[in-house]
């Protein structure tokens, strides 16, 4: 290949790069309208993202992957937790956790009520933009992620710290029941985050409870059910107090009809903790 060719060869295939790159980000700009919802950015989501910068929230947490890793990131929390528990933990995140226990650090922010109501409402346009799978894992962060998610050694150090029975914290008067459910879960004997996530396709020694709330009503439904629960949230009781009432066909936490799972957690908790167990795990999406 001569000069004149090389010059050629180079020009040509400059352009070509050229041009597919102009048709994909062509073709990229049409689909984000949809891709982002871009028609449900309403001024209360709008709002939202004003108060996510204003209380600095990527500082700590992160979006699509992006921002800061000491805190999970956060663009499916709408898909993994109702209002409900979202609304309580920014009204008073010390309620679902012991800084000492749990290393977590979440500020208390005094936000008012719009402003949470704003917040979860841009959380919510976020978890429903399409971001093709990315990040391709959800970012776990040591000792600062949804309990259950991380599996490294000083989280096992964590979770062994965390066998005290319930009791082992004082309750204080209008406490959460959906936080005082999540310290059950963690903290009750044997712990339950020991052997469930509450992280999406996370199994454990047993299955990952993401999304038990929403899933509980299609268990009923099925065929094969053959508990007596009537609903979700007698479902959930009932798998709690009687863990073999119903066993996934085909599932591997169980053996000639008896679950894995320990029975006897009607014995070592009280009713009240079973209700705030129940409230919790209701919330998980």
């Amino acid at each position: 290949m001569n000069k004149r060719q090389t010059r050629l060869f180079a020009i040509g295939s400059t352009a070509v790069a050229t041009l597919v790159f102009l048709g994909l980000t062509v073709d990229s700009h049409r689909q984000f309208p949809t891709l982002t919802n871009a028609d449900k950015l309403t001024p209360e989501v709008v709002a939202g993202k004003d108060v996510w910068h204003k209380f600095n929230c990527i500082n700590c947490h992160t979006l699509f992957g992006e921002g800061a890793y000491y805190a999970p990131d956060l663009t499916k929390i709408t898909q993994l937790r109702g209002e409900q528990y979202l609304t309580a933990y920014m009204k008073n995140p010390a309620q679902f956790y012991d800084e000492q226990r749990h290393r977590r650090l979440m500020p208390k922010q005094d936000l008012s009520d719009q402003e949470i109501k704003n917040l979860i409402a841009f959380l919510a346009w976020v978890s429903n933009v399409d971001n093709q799978g990315w990040p391709p894992r959800p970012i776990l962060v040591t000792g600062a992620t949804i309990p259950g998610t991380d599996t490294t050694a000083s989280q096992k150090v964590e979770s062994a710290s965390a066998m005290a029975p319930p009791a082992a914290r004082p309750v204080t008067g209008g406490e959460n029941p959906m936080a005082l459910g999540e310290r059950v879960f963690r903290s009750t004997s044997p712990a339950c985050n020991a052997c469930h996530s509450v992280a999406p396709g996370v199994n454990m020694a047993g299955p990952s409870l993401a999304g038990v709330g929403s899933r509980a009503l299609q268990a009923i439904a099925t065929p094969g059910y053959k508990g007596k629960a009537k609903d979700a949230q007698a479902y959930i009781r009932e798998a709690i107090l009687e863990p073999s009432a119903h066993i996934v066909p085909g599932a591997m936490y169980s053996a000639d009809g008896v679950s894995f799972m320990p029975n006897t957690y009607g014995q070592s908790l009280k009713p009240e903790q079973i209700e705030q167990l129940t409230a919790y795990l209701m919330s998980l999406k």
